[in-house]
C-alpha cells in the first residue's frame, strides 16, 4: 500500500502549481504565526504585531482566492473527475487551517489577553508544536499528489506533533487553573490556549482525510 509515485495532475500542471502555492501559503502562515505570538508576548498589541497581523490577513485573503480558482477549474475543465470530490475537500481543509491561524491571530489583536510571563515559554512551545504540525500536514498534502510513501511518513509526524500539543496544552491549562489569577482571566487565557491547540487538531483531521483519499487512489 502507498507505493504510488506519479503525479495526479500529469496533464494539468497549472492546477498542480496553484495547489502547490496553497501549500506554500500554509508553510508561510506557520512561520508568521510563530513570529506573531512571540511578538505579542513581548509587546502586546504593538505596531510590530499589527504589521504581522496584516501579513497574516493577506495570506488568508490570497488563499481564499486560490481555493476558489482551484474549485472553479476542477469543474470548468472537468479535471480528474474520479477524484474531484476528494481534491475539493482537501483544498477546503487546507483553507480551513489557514483561516484558523488568521482567526486566532486576530483574536489576540482584538481581545489583548494579559498572559503572565511565567506561562510564556509553555505557550510558545505550544505554538511551535502547532505550527510544526500544520507545516508537516502541508508537506504530507503536497505529497498526496506525487508520492504516497512521503504522505505516510509526514502523516506520522503530524500525529506525533498533535499528541505533543495536546499534552502541552493540558499541562498549561492545569497550571493556569491552579494559579491565583481571577476566574475571568483564567477563562480568557484558557480559551486562547484551546484555540491555538485546535489548529493542530484540525491539521490532524486533514491528515485523516488525506489517508482515506490515498487508499481510494490505490483501489
Amino acid at each position: 500500500m502507498f507505493n504510488i509515485k506519479t503525479s495526479l495532475f500529469a496533464r494539468t500542471k497549472d492546477l498542480e502549481l496553484t495547489i502547490d502555492k496553497l501549500h506554500d501559503k500554509i508553510i508561510e502562515m506557520t512561520m508568521l504565526f510563530k513570529e506573531a505570538i512571540d511578538v505579542y508576548l513581548k509587546e502586546q498589541r504593538s505596531d510590530n504585531y499589527r504589521k504581522i497581523s496584516k501579513k497574516i490577513k493577506t495570506i488568508e485573503h490570497e488563499s481564499d482566492i486560490m481555493r476558489r480558482d482551484i474549485e472553479s477549474r476542477l469543474y470548468r475543465q472537468n479535471l480528474v473527475p474520479d477524484m474531484r470530490a476528494n481534491i475539493l475537500q482537501l483544498v477546503e481543509n487546507l483553507d480551513r487551517v489557514i483561516n484558523l491561524f488568521d482567526d486566532v491571530a486576530h483574536k489576540f489583536y482584538i481581545e489583548q489577553p494579559d498572559i503572565p510571563e511565567k506561562y510564556h515559554d509553555q505557550l510558545k512551545n505550544l505554538v511551535r508544536q502547532v505550527a510544526d504540525c500544520s507545516e508537516n500536514m502541508a508537506i504530507a498534502s503536497r505529497a498526496f499528489f506525487r508520492d504516497l510513501v512521503t504522505l505516510r511518513d509526514y502523516s506520522q509526524k503530524v500525529f506525533l506533533l498533535e499528541n505533543q500539543s495536546d499534552k502541552t496544552s493540558a499541562k498549561l491549562r492545569k497550571a493556569l487553573f491552579d494559579s491565583d489569577l481571577d476566574l475571568a482571566r483564567k477563562n480568557q487565557i484558557n480559551r486562547f490556549v484551546e484555540e491555538v491547540a485546535d489548529i493542530a487538531d484540525l491539521a490532524e483531521d486533514c491528515i485523516d482525510s488525506l489517508l482515506i483519499f490515498a487508499i481510494k487512489r490505490e483501489i
